[in-house]
Protein backbone atom coordinates (compact mmCIF):
# COMPACT_ATOMS: atom_id res chain seq x y z
CA UNK A 1 0.00 0.00 0.00
CA UNK A 2 1.08 3.51 -1.03
CA UNK A 3 -0.15 6.31 0.90
CA UNK A 4 0.55 10.20 0.27
CA UNK A 5 0.69 12.58 3.28
CA UNK A 6 -0.53 16.12 2.01
CA UNK A 7 2.24 19.05 2.53
CA UNK A 8 1.70 20.85 5.94
CA UNK A 9 0.16 24.21 4.31
CA UNK A 10 -1.19 25.35 0.84
CA UNK A 11 0.88 24.76 -2.10
CA UNK A 12 -0.43 25.87 -5.66
CA UNK A 13 -3.02 23.73 -7.61
CA UNK A 14 -2.87 21.24 -4.65
CA UNK A 15 -6.41 20.09 -5.19
CA UNK A 16 -5.49 19.64 -9.09
CA UNK A 17 -2.19 17.41 -8.02
CA UNK A 18 -4.09 15.67 -4.91
CA UNK A 19 -6.87 14.36 -8.08
CA UNK A 20 -3.86 13.35 -10.46
CA UNK A 21 -2.19 11.57 -7.48
CA UNK A 22 -5.48 9.44 -7.00
CA UNK A 23 -5.67 9.15 -11.18
CA UNK A 24 -2.29 7.48 -11.19
CA UNK A 25 -3.56 4.82 -8.87
CA UNK A 26 -3.35 6.66 -5.31
CA UNK A 27 -4.50 4.13 -2.71
CA UNK A 28 -4.74 6.49 0.37
CA UNK A 29 -4.37 10.23 0.97
CA UNK A 30 -3.87 11.58 4.41
CA UNK A 31 -5.27 14.96 5.10
CA UNK A 32 -2.61 16.94 7.37
CA UNK A 33 -2.67 20.48 7.65
CA UNK A 34 -1.72 21.15 11.22
CA UNK A 35 -1.80 24.94 11.45
CA UNK A 36 -5.53 25.20 8.91
CA UNK A 37 -9.12 25.90 9.77
CA UNK A 38 -12.05 23.93 9.24
CA UNK A 39 -13.21 26.19 6.66
CA UNK A 40 -9.48 25.32 4.71
CA UNK A 41 -9.37 22.28 5.05
CA UNK A 42 -13.06 22.32 3.72
CA UNK A 43 -12.03 24.02 0.84
CA UNK A 44 -9.73 21.95 -0.38
CA UNK A 45 -11.87 19.13 0.09
CA UNK A 46 -14.12 21.18 -2.28
CA UNK A 47 -11.67 21.06 -5.03
CA UNK A 48 -10.83 17.15 -4.62
CA UNK A 49 -13.14 14.94 -6.88
CA UNK A 50 -15.60 13.58 -4.58
CA UNK A 51 -15.27 10.38 -6.09
CA UNK A 52 -11.67 10.22 -4.13
CA UNK A 53 -13.34 10.72 -0.91
CA UNK A 54 -13.63 7.43 0.50
CA UNK A 55 -9.28 7.09 -0.30
CA UNK A 56 -9.27 10.65 2.20
CA UNK A 57 -7.91 10.30 5.43
CA UNK A 58 -8.89 13.32 7.82
CA UNK A 59 -5.66 14.05 10.54
CA UNK A 60 -8.03 16.97 12.07
CA UNK A 61 -11.23 18.92 12.32
CA UNK A 62 -12.65 15.15 12.18
CA UNK A 63 -16.34 16.32 12.62
CA UNK A 64 -15.92 17.49 8.92
CA UNK A 65 -16.03 13.10 7.97
CA UNK A 66 -19.55 12.65 7.96
CA UNK A 67 -20.76 15.41 5.67
CA UNK A 68 -17.85 14.55 2.95
CA UNK A 69 -18.74 10.89 3.01
CA UNK A 70 -14.96 9.84 4.39
CA UNK A 71 -14.52 7.63 6.85
CA UNK A 72 -11.03 7.66 7.49
CA UNK A 73 -9.66 9.21 10.45
CA UNK A 74 -6.33 9.77 11.49
CA UNK A 75 -5.20 10.54 15.42
CA UNK A 76 -2.03 11.83 16.07
CA UNK A 77 0.55 10.57 19.06
CA UNK A 78 -0.54 12.94 21.03
CA UNK A 79 -4.49 12.74 20.39
CA UNK A 80 -4.70 9.06 20.86
CA UNK A 81 -3.00 9.40 24.00
CA UNK A 82 -5.64 12.06 25.26
CA UNK A 83 -9.05 9.98 24.02
CA UNK A 84 -10.28 7.30 26.00
CA UNK A 85 -10.60 3.39 24.66
CA UNK A 86 -14.90 4.02 25.03
CA UNK A 87 -14.04 6.99 22.33
CA UNK A 88 -12.14 4.58 20.27
CA UNK A 89 -14.47 1.99 20.43
CA UNK A 90 -17.36 4.65 19.19
CA UNK A 91 -15.23 6.17 16.25
CA UNK A 92 -14.21 2.35 14.99
CA UNK A 93 -18.01 0.96 14.73
CA UNK A 94 -18.00 2.58 10.68
CA UNK A 95 -14.44 4.25 10.69
CA UNK A 96 -11.30 3.11 9.38
CA UNK A 97 -9.23 4.32 12.31
CA UNK A 98 -5.12 4.84 11.49
CA UNK A 99 -2.51 6.40 14.36
CA UNK A 100 1.32 7.57 14.34
CA UNK A 101 3.90 5.83 16.58
CA UNK A 102 7.37 6.31 17.13
CA UNK A 103 8.60 2.76 18.62
CA UNK A 104 7.69 -0.73 18.48
CA UNK A 105 6.36 -0.81 21.97
CA UNK A 106 3.95 1.81 20.89
CA UNK A 107 2.45 -0.85 18.33
CA UNK A 108 2.30 -3.72 20.80
CA UNK A 109 0.11 -1.22 23.13
CA UNK A 110 -2.48 0.14 20.41
CA UNK A 111 -5.56 -2.09 21.59
CA UNK A 112 -7.39 -3.34 18.27
CA UNK A 113 -8.73 0.08 17.36
CA UNK A 114 -6.34 0.73 14.08
CA UNK A 115 -6.45 -0.63 10.93
CA UNK A 116 -2.47 0.84 10.57
CA UNK A 117 -0.33 2.80 12.43
CA UNK A 118 2.84 5.29 10.86
CA UNK A 119 6.07 4.28 12.29
CA UNK A 120 8.74 6.45 11.87
CA UNK A 121 11.50 7.81 10.91
CA UNK A 122 12.43 4.66 9.01
CA UNK A 123 15.28 6.57 6.98
CA UNK A 124 16.44 9.97 7.73
CA UNK A 125 13.43 12.45 7.31
CA UNK A 126 13.62 14.65 3.46
CA UNK A 127 11.00 17.30 4.94
CA UNK A 128 12.53 17.35 8.54
CA UNK A 129 16.24 17.45 8.33
CA UNK A 130 16.39 16.73 11.92
CA UNK A 131 14.44 13.75 11.95
CA UNK A 132 17.17 10.47 11.47
CA UNK A 133 16.57 7.09 11.02
CA UNK A 134 15.83 4.52 13.96
CA UNK A 135 16.63 0.97 13.86
CA UNK A 136 13.51 -0.58 14.46
CA UNK A 137 12.80 -4.42 15.39
CA UNK A 138 9.96 -5.69 13.61
CA UNK A 139 10.68 -9.17 14.26
CA UNK A 140 8.93 -8.10 18.08
CA UNK A 141 6.04 -7.45 16.14
CA UNK A 142 3.06 -9.95 16.65
CA UNK A 143 2.22 -11.35 12.84
CA UNK A 144 -1.16 -11.89 13.46
CA UNK A 145 -1.69 -7.89 14.38
CA UNK A 146 -4.62 -6.00 13.06
CA UNK A 147 -2.45 -2.92 13.09
CA UNK A 148 -0.52 -2.98 9.87
CA UNK A 149 2.55 -0.79 10.01
CA UNK A 150 2.93 1.66 7.30
CA UNK A 151 6.75 2.68 7.22
CA UNK A 152 7.27 6.54 7.56
CA UNK A 153 10.30 9.17 7.40
CA UNK A 154 12.34 9.40 4.24
CA UNK A 155 11.04 7.37 2.06
CA UNK A 156 11.53 7.94 -2.11
CA UNK A 157 12.38 6.48 -5.46
CA UNK A 158 15.93 5.06 -4.08
CA UNK A 159 14.89 3.15 -1.02
CA UNK A 160 10.90 2.56 -1.11
CA UNK A 161 11.92 -1.35 -1.87
CA UNK A 162 13.71 -1.52 1.49
CA UNK A 163 10.78 -0.72 3.91
CA UNK A 164 8.65 -3.69 2.45
CA UNK A 165 12.27 -5.80 2.56
CA UNK A 166 12.54 -4.65 6.07
CA UNK A 167 8.69 -6.27 6.67
CA UNK A 168 6.74 -3.07 6.35
CA UNK A 169 3.22 -3.44 5.16
CA UNK A 170 2.93 -0.42 3.34
CA UNK A 171 5.18 3.18 2.79
CA UNK A 172 3.93 6.79 3.23
CA UNK A 173 5.53 9.46 1.03
CA UNK A 174 5.37 13.37 2.49
CA UNK A 175 8.91 15.03 1.58
CA UNK A 176 9.55 12.96 -1.49
CA UNK A 177 6.24 13.88 -3.49
CA UNK A 178 5.95 17.40 -2.39
CA UNK A 179 9.89 18.46 -2.43
CA UNK A 180 10.16 16.98 -5.81
CA UNK A 181 10.02 19.09 -8.91
CA UNK A 182 7.98 16.60 -11.06
CA UNK A 183 5.10 15.60 -8.42
CA UNK A 184 3.30 13.16 -10.28
CA UNK A 185 5.90 11.39 -11.93
CA UNK A 186 7.65 11.02 -9.00
CA UNK A 187 4.62 9.60 -7.60
CA UNK A 188 4.69 7.08 -10.68
CA UNK A 189 8.43 6.11 -10.59
CA UNK A 190 7.75 5.13 -7.14
CA UNK A 191 4.37 3.26 -7.70
CA UNK A 192 5.97 1.37 -10.60
CA UNK A 193 9.06 -0.02 -8.24
CA UNK A 194 6.74 -1.06 -5.83
CA UNK A 195 5.04 -3.42 -8.13
CA UNK A 196 7.81 -4.71 -10.14
CA UNK A 197 8.40 -6.03 -6.24
CA UNK A 198 5.16 -7.41 -6.39
CA UNK A 199 4.42 -5.52 -2.95
CA UNK A 200 1.40 -3.61 -3.23
CA UNK A 201 -1.36 -4.37 -0.03
CA UNK A 202 -4.39 -3.54 0.16
CA UNK A 203 -5.79 -2.04 3.80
Amino acid sequence: MIIVISNPTPITKEASLINQLFDEGLSVFHLRKPDSSAQEVVLLLQEIDPIHYSKIALHSHHYLAKSFGINRLHYTEASRKQLTEVVFSEHNVDNILSTSIHSIEDHQNLGGHFSYAFLSPVFNSISKPEYHAVEFDLTKIEKNSATKLIALGGINETNCHKAYNMGFDGIALLGAIWNSENKIETFKQIAQICAKEKVELAI
